[in-house]
Formats: C-alpha cells, structure tokens, sequence
C-alpha cells in the first residue's frame, strides 16, 4: 500500500512542495523541534517570524536552554498555547543535563522530552535524520482520512488506532524525509479543511473521498459540545502621568502559565480595599469597562476590566516578587498574553500624546 501512495507524494514534493522554510535550509534536529513545536495548532504563515526572532535569539539548545524563562515567554508572545513554550524551555534543559546538549536520536528519548508526543518524535527524527517513524498530525489525519474515507472523530482512540495503523503502513522505507514534509505540505496546501485542490492533487485516483465527491464529510468532526462561559474582573491599574500598567506574573501551571498579566480580582471584593490589602496601593476607581473576549481549548473567557488609578507611594509594589510596571515600547523582555497585550495597545492609542 505504501508504495504508490508514498511515490506520488514524493514525485508531487519535487515539483510543487515548500522548499525554502527557514528550518528546510539547516534542518538539524534542534531547528525541526523548534518549528515542530511551534506548529503544533498553528498556521506555518503566523510561525515564520516567530521562529526566525526565536532561532537567531537562540541558535542552539544550550543557548535555549541558559536562556531565562522571561525571554522564552516573551519571544512567545502572541503565538498562543504557552504551555509549548515553557515546555520547549524545560527540554532544552533536559538536553544539556542528560544529554551534554546534543539533541538525543532515539525515538524513546526524544518522545520522553516535555511537550513531544508520538507524532512531533516522528516528525524531528524522520526530518532531521532521515529515520524511519510514522507521523499523524493534523494535516496528515486528513489527508489519510480522505483518501481512505475513514470514518469516526480523528479524536477517538478507536479512530486514532486505525488512522495510526495507515499512517504506518505508507510510511517508505527510504526517501522518509521527502515522504514527511510532503504529506504534510498535501495537507497544509491542497487537502485543506474549507477548500481542498482535488484537481491538482496526486492522490485524487486513489481517493476514496474524491471518487464519491464526499470530501467535505472527512475528518468527521468533534461531537459538538458547548464551551463553558467564564467571567473575571481585572484590574487596570495605572501610575497617572507614565502610562504605566501594574503587571502580575501568574502561576507556571494553568492558563497563561509564568505569563505578566492583569492582576485577576476575586469575585465579592471592593477593588479599592483589595489594593490596598494586596498591593499596598491607595487607588482611585474609573469607570469599568469591557475587556476582549478569548477562547480557550476548554472554555470561553469573557474579560471585565476595572480601571484604577494610584494615588500617593508606589515603590511597594516593585518590592514584591512577581510584579512589575509596565510601559509599552520600553526594552521589557516579559511575556504577555495576546488579549492582554491588545488591553495595552488600546490604552496607548487612548492616551494623550
């Protein structure tokens, strides 16, 4: 079975693939993790500037891995689901400790990393050394989906058996690099979710789903659910006259994990008093205003903003651990997540010149 399919996909590689991303020019294992990682749910469009700043800031593992946590967030920012970040971070220093900082080469080593599974250990491997490992990311569970007419969410494990099972059978024997990036590149050029290119596909004899004109019906998708609505209040607090912005890092496990964000009011306190207790900050309160809403992989968040502006002494707070004033343009090497950052953009082009 593999052997048409993975020779079309090779032979259609050739001509029509991507052949210049930045990690296909130096594709070490540490370059193919990185990008890996970073495309994991992301779009490889919105990953090209994020992995040039990150790689030329963090040329090689030991550089990631001195780096200071900060730094990592903060080259992060905007590229959404932390946890790859702090993950990315906490491998790398795995590699120098375990390792002496050479990327390790075995499938066992390399998925046992922070935030590798299966597919993304396959994916460094096959593309970087040319080892032979079955990948199932999302672009390839469609394309495999399609051509088989594999019925059932990709989700279930039942689904996930059989999609893993295909996926490892057109897997070569050689050329497996070629064979990765281009069933990869089918899913993310052609076979996409809204508009696949079935007449310039070089799969679309053998395609079940082309040959019954279904292919709008592959992947089946996630039994619909409704995500839970959540609401929290977050304070503005602001230094009148710098622009300044109180920032609180959060907790490293959980949502926005080791990120600066608006410091989260707890539901039934008076804002002023809880500055005051929290911070040791006399305020005056603004007008509360809506915040943007974000949705996450579990529930949607609705922000509500609670403007404050400080009155009298403010050198307490940098005395605490986890805070800090923050100014907009100003060499700040934090991470921020994006609706938060999009807060501050909104407060800059408010205020006066």
């Amino acid at each position: 079975m593999a052997d048409g399919f993975s020779a079309a996909l090779i032979g259609w590689h050739r001509r029509e693939g991507r052949h210049d991303l930045p990690w296909q020019r130096d594709p070490t294992p540490y370059r193919v993790w990185v990008s890996e990682v970073m495309l994991q749910q992301t779009r490889v469009g919105t990953v090209l500037p994020y992995f040039v700043r990150f790689t030329d800031r963090f040329p090689d593992v030991r550089a990631l891995a001195a780096a200071d946590s900060d730094e990592v967030l903060h080259l992060w920012s905007g590229l959404g689901y932390y946890a790859r970040a702090r993950n990315l971070h906490r491998a790398a220093r795995m590699i120098v400790e375990r390792h002496g900082g050479r990327f390790p080469e075995t499938f066992d080593e390399v998925a046992t990393l922070p935030g590798i599974g299966r597919s993304t250990a396959g994916a460094i491997l096959a593309l970087s050394m040319g080892q032979r490992h079955p990948i199932l990311d999302g672009n390839v569970k469609r394309v495999l989906c399609r051509y088989h007419a594999v019925t059932g969410w990709p989700g279930s494990a039942e689904t996930g058996r059989r999609l893993w099972e295909l996926a490892a059978a057109h897997t070569p024997e050689r050329e497996v690099s070629a064979y990765t990036q281009a069933i990869m590149d089918l899913g993310a050029t052609l076979c996409t979710r809204a508009r696949p290119d079935c007449d310039r596909c070089p799969l679309r004899e053998g395609c079940l789903a082309f040959r019954n004109g279904s292919q709008m019906q592959f992947p089946e998708p996630r039994p619909s659910r409704a995500l839970p609505l959540r609401r929290c209040r977050y304070a503005l607090i602001r230094r009148p006259g710098s622009g300044e912005l109180l920032l609180q890092r959060r907790p490293p496990a959980g949502v926005w994990g080791g990120l600066c964000c608006l410091p989260e009011l707890p539901d039934g306190v008076e804002p002023r008093a809880w500055c005051r207790e929290r911070f040791g900050l006399e305020v005056s309160l603004l007008e509360p205003r809506p915040g943007p809403a974000h949705t996450f992989t579990h529930f949607r968040l609705q922000m509500q903003l609670q403007p404050m502006e400080v009155r009298g002494e403010t050198d307490i707070v940098m005395e605490q651990e986890g805070l800090l004033w923050y100014k907009e343009g100003r060499r700040q090497a934090v991470g921020i997540p994006a609706p938060v950052r999009r807060i501050i953009r909104q407060l800059e082009l408010e205020s006066p010149p």
